[in-house]
């Protein structure tokens, strides 16, 4: 019985124990063509294991550099791709420059900022109109979101004159659906068919002498005018 303790390392555990050995033996075969032939059907093998790779762009490839990386970049095939060498894996990728950004309004955010700057360039009037009934209403709507209730227009206005020195003015009224947390859960019972008044008893519908018990029965009041009572 052969252990896994005395088996060589298992390169990449998601194909298996097989496709390494199979890997390693395409590397004994000294034929080209043969060998060549063996490496296709081990990517064949390879892909068929790995179905999930085939969503992933460009699979074919990472098969291919998967291929070299079990047999320790030696295996001696032609591939459809650049093949990849020890130093390629290793290598790490310039560091990303953190982006320093320092915006002035803080509740609005530095993406607002942009755009009222391309606005402010804007040379077209209706397009510079379009803009600023864009801006007010992400305003009143970041507005809305943080303070949990609606604003007026004329306070939109002013903060927006602010930060153009008055050169955006917008004319559409930003409509934004004010948020109550205290009305969620509240169904509506206001069609139901029994109202109570204040007094806690349910409203009648018309007079009292045209009152219907829940029964069926005509309770008219009127004394023979009713059905009689009948005595067993």
């Amino acid at each position: 019985m052969e252990y896994n303790t005395t088996r060589n390392h298992l390169t990449m555990r998601e194909y298996g124990r097989h496709v390494q050995k199979m890997v390693e033996h395409i590397m004994t075969i000294e034929d080209p063509e043969r060998r060549q032939r063996n490496a296709q059907a081990a990517i064949e093998l390879m892909g068929f294991l790995n179905p999930h790779l085939k969503n992933v762009e460009d699979f074919r490839h990472k098969l291919w550099d998967h291929l070299f990386l079990i047999s320790d970049f030696t295996l001696d095939v032609k591939s459809p791709y650049p093949i990849p060498t020890r130093e390629t894996l290793k290598a790490r990728p310039n560091p990303l420059p953190y982006p320093k950004r320092y915006p002035r309004l803080f509740h609005l955010g530095k993406n607002l900022e942009v755009i009222i700057d391309k606005a402010l360039k804007e040379e077209n009037p209706e397009k510079r109109l379009g803009f600023a009934n864009a801006i007010a209403y992400y305003m009143k709507l970041a507005y809305n979101n943080w303070h949990k209730e609606t604003v007026h227009d004329d306070a939109i206005q002013s903060e927006l004159t602010g930060i153009t020195d008055g050169q955006l003015t917008f004319t559409n009224t930003p409509f934004v659906k004010a948020f109550r947390p205290q009305q969620e859960g509240r169904d509506n019972r206001g069609n139901n068919f029994g109202k109570r008044n204040n007094g806690g008893k349910f409203q009648q519908r018309g007079g009292g002498g045209n009152n219907r018990r829940n029964d069926g029965r005509d309770n008219r009041g009127g004394g023979g005018g009713g059905f009689k009572k009948k005595r067993f």
